[in-house]
């Protein structure tokens, strides 16, 4: 069983790498204040429960499978970039009244948002880095990384409901011409979450 400094420790983890600036809180932020916070929501469980799903895979190998196959990572890697630049230029490019469209662009269903985590360069960074710095206690690595997972789960959720609140009250509060603009600059953050996918 894992000590009460681990947890902590965990625990803090979670909350600095999930409350920062990344790909889905960029994109959650956008989808709330476009579509309004119900909407959200199955966007903001994909990646709450997509992600530690990862975690948990990766922590049982699945990193060091993709290592040991550089043309599928390749793939993933540029195919991951392509997707996300798609999603940038969407964003970019989305006219401010578009959840009133109903052929316009719609929020990120749930399945969507969990398969996002694997082309994220940010999940990549933080699932190694936790499972490299908190899983082989004597406990053994499933048990950590499954604790880790239901860690990462509840403050992944609340990091993202902060950054939709944060992306409604913004929409609120500008004019139709503005919100094109916080578009772009959240557009502009998921391009820049790239340098480290592609350099890598």
């Amino acid at each position: 069983m894992q000590e009460l400094g681990w947890l902590a420790a965990a625990a803090g983890f979670a909350v600095s790498m999930s409350a920062t600036p990344g790909p889905n809180n960029a994109m959650v932020a956008a989808s709330a204040a476009n579509f309004g916070l119900r909407r959200s929501v199955p966007h903001m469980l994909g990646v709450s429960l997509g992600f530690p799903l990862m975690l948990v895979l990766v922590a049982l190998g699945a990193a060091e499978a993709l290592h040991r196959s550089p043309g599928f990572q390749a793939g993933l890697r540029w195919g991951g970039a392509a997707w996300m630049l798609w999603l940038a230029w969407a964003l970019a490019t989305a006219p401010p009244d578009m959840a009133e469209r109903p052929t316009a662009a719609r929020p990120m269903r749930l399945w969507q948002a969990a398969l996002f985590q694997w082309v994220n360069p940010k999940a990549w960074i933080i699932a190694t880095g936790a499972v490299a710095t908190y899983t082989g206690t004597s406990a053994g690595v499933l048990l950590d990384a499954l604790v880790l997972a239901a860690i990462f789960a509840p403050v992944a959720f609340l990091s993202l409901l902060g950054w939709a609140v944060l992306g409604r009250g913004v929409a609120r509060m500008l004019k139709p011409a503005a919100l094109v603009w916080f578009n772009r600059v959240m557009a502009l953050l998921l391009v820049a979450s790239l340098v480290p996918l592609l350099l890598g």
